[in-house]
Parts: C-alpha cells; sequence; structure tokens
C-alpha cells in the first residue's frame, strides 16, 4: 500500500505539473477582519486544478463563452422592468423569486455585453450553492431593453444601481443582501461600494475577475478578444438603437473604433459626459475602492486573456494595508471559467457563495 500510495501521488504530481495546479495565492492584511474568515474556506488551502483538457486559458476561455453557457439550462421566475428617473429602462431578472421572505438575495452585476442568457451559469451555481433568491441586474441596452433615452454604459451607472437596489429593499425589505460583479460588473460594483462606503445594505460582496483601473485595463486585452468583443460592442447597444442614437454625433466616430480601449476613449458621449476626462472620473472603481467598507473577496487568474493580471500590480500594496479586502490569484482559471473536474464544474462559483455565507 505505501509503494502504491507513492505512485498515486507522484502521478498527482506530474498531472498538477502538465495542467498547472498550484494553491491560491492570497493578498490581505494578516491583521485585517478577514483572517478569520480565510481559514474557514478550504479552497483557499488546496490547489485549484483545472479541467486538464481546458489548461490552456483561450481552450478555458472559449468553451466558457461558446458551449458552456449554451449548455445551462434556467427558466427565470420573472424578469421586471424597471424605468429610472430619467426615464430610461433597466431590469431585475429573479431566480428563486417565491421563496421566504426572509432568505438572502445575491444582487448580480454582469459582464459587459452580459444578458439574463449569458449569467444563468452563475446564476444557477450560486442558487445550488446557497439556496438563496438571485437578483441579476440588468443594465440599459442589456437582454433588448428599450433605450429610450441615449445613454449607455459598459460599465454601468451607480445611480441606476442604487434604484434597483431600493427596487429590491422595497421587494424583499427582510431579505439580507450580498453582492457579486463578474468582470465589467465588478467596476460597477467596486465604484459603487467606494462611493457609499457604509452606507450599503450589502453585507459582503465578490468581485470575479476584475480589470481594476478602467482607464487603462483594456490596454491589456489580448488583441483578438478586444477586436471581438468592439465588434460585440456595436451589435449590443448600436445598431439595434440607431433612433436612440440619431443625434448623438459621435456614434459615428465610435463605430470606428478596433480596440475596447479606442471604443472607450469616444463612446463618453453615449455615456452621458462631456468629455472623457468626466466619464472617467464618475466611472472608475480605482478612484474610491480605498473607501470600500465591508467584506470584498476578489477573484483573477494569472492566465486571464482579458482581465489581466497586470492590472492588480499596481494595487498589489495598498490591498494588503486594508482591513476587509482580499485579492485572490491562481495560476489558471482564465476569464470567469474556472472549471474543474470532468463534469467541469465552476471552482470560482464555489467559492463566491462559501465566501458570502461566512456573513
Amino acid at each position: 500500500m505505501p509503494i502504491l500510495n507513492k505512485f498515486s501521488q507522484f502521478t498527482q504530481d506530474v498531472l498538477d505539473h502538465i495542467i498547472g495546479a498550484e494553491q491560491p495565492k492570497l493578498y490581505y492584511n494578516a491583521q485585517g477582519q478577514l483572517k478569520s474568515v480565510l481559514e474557514k474556506l478550504p479552497q483557499l488551502q488546496q490547489k485549484y486544478r483545472p479541467t486538464p483538457w481546458l489548461s490552456n486559458n483561450h481552450v478555458h476561455l472559449l468553451y466558457f463563452d461558446i458551449i458552456k453557457k449554451k449548455t445551462i439550462k434556467l427558466e427565470y421566475d420573472r424578469i421586471e422592468s424597471l424605468t429610472m428617473r430619467d426615464g430610461g429602462v433597466t431590469a431585475i431578472a429573479w431566480y428563486g423569486y417565491a421563496l421566504p421572505v426572509d432568505t438572502p438575495t445575491i444582487v448580480i452585476m454582469h459582464t459587459i455585453t452580459g444578458s439574463p442568457e449569458s449569467m444563468r451559469e452563475l446564476v444557477k451555481d450560486l442558487h445550488e450553492y446557497t439556496g438563496w433568491r438571485i437578483a441579476l441586474c440588468l443594465r440599459r441596452g442589456h437582454a433588448g431593453l428599450p433605450m429610450p433615452v441615449p445613454q449607455m454604459s459598459i460599465f454601468g451607472s451607480t445611480s441606476d444601481l442604487r434604484e434597483q437596489i431600493q427596487f429590491i429593499q422595497r421587494k424583499f425589505p427582510q431579505s439580507n443582501l450580498y453582492a457579486v460583479g463578474s468582470s465589467a460588473g465588478t467596476g460597477l460594483l467596486v465604484r459603487y461600494l467606494g462611493e457609499v462606503a457604509e452606507e450599503t445594505p450589502f453585507k459582503a460582496a465578490f468581485a470575479l475577475c476584475p480589470g481594476y483601473n478602467t482607464k487603462d485595463g483594456f490596454e491589456n486585452v489580448h488583441p483578438f478578444y478586444s477586436k471581438v468583443m468592439t465588434k460585440k460592442l456595436f451589435k449590443a447597444f448600436i445598431q439595434p438603437y440607431q433612433n436612440t442614437w440619431q443625434h448623438t454625433q459621435s456614434v459615428q466616430f465610435v463605430l470606428k473604433t478596433k480596440t475596447l480601449q479606442q471604443f472607450q476613449e469616444n463612446y463618453f458621449e453615449m455615456a452621458g459626459f462631456a468629455d472623457y476626462e468626466s466619464y472617467d472620473q464618475a466611472i472608475n472603481p480605482i478612484y474610491v475602492f480605498e473607501n470600500v467598507k465591508i467584506p470584498l473577496m476578489i477573484l483573477n487568474a494569472e492566465d486571464d486573456p482579458v482581465c489581466s493580471i497586470k492590472n492588480f500590480e499596481p494595487y498589489k500594496q495598498t490591498v494588503q494595508q486594508m482591513q476587509n479586502m482580499v485579492v485572490v490569484t491562481t495560476k489558471k482559471g482564465s476569464h470567469c471559467g474556472y472549471y474543474e473536474g470532468f463534469q467541469t464544474k465552476s471552482w470560482a462559483s464555489k467559492l463566491i457563495a462559501d465566501f458570502l455565507k461566512q456573513f
């Protein structure tokens, strides 16, 4: 038996080396409030082992974006449209709506072109792992929502989010609220948390694969994905709403952009700002992230081709001085995939759920 055990361990070590399995790295203040919480999360004490045939970050991302999203079967309980104070339209997609009124609710802020369909996997996973209600906050122009007001934002609006949160609270005043941002949704999440500081109903939050400083984060996106995602923005927010944008002169310049960075630097008028500097000051989470007061866990993969790990580097020391924040990095995981095992379950979803359940 000892020989078999040694052989088994050797085989596992070889496989771990091949697929790039490593224990997560943690960046946090050891004297802060999260130390005891982190000790209760077994995933952080073990190696993350990506599904063997998905150890390549590009294959992993394409599987997540093209295959996995289409295999998840989930029907939302209802999608409620909301009219914002300025007449713009957002929505809430509910799952677990009929749960007892005091069941906790996870508020999700979606990806750059997110929709109820594209977010089904995260919604399904978080509901299964927690048993809680899910409220997916849809931004302007997403999922084919009408756009009566010529205003949208690839990172969302904190004023819209506040109205959505108030709506959720009116629906379920006895429900504790938690927040999760995915990819571009992390920008909205952290910007909101930094603006309101202690004045938030959220008990804890999780940011999955953020890009950190939105002013230059797009510079580090792999060129292929930058090009593809820019075309997706045209298809999602400009082409279906030609009547909405007919009096917005800068749209013609936006449509000539080839990268995400170029798109962002040119679309500020579409987001409701007179110039890029005003837009950046209003939406960039990095200017306010030190004001975040609730427990916040952030997860990044070192092989993420969209939200590069390079974006984290300038803020590593600041994070380790904060009382309530931890950044978890893994060698593998690609962008928002984090699949493990032969059934390709999300390692990240389990971590999100277990972290939120501590509060």
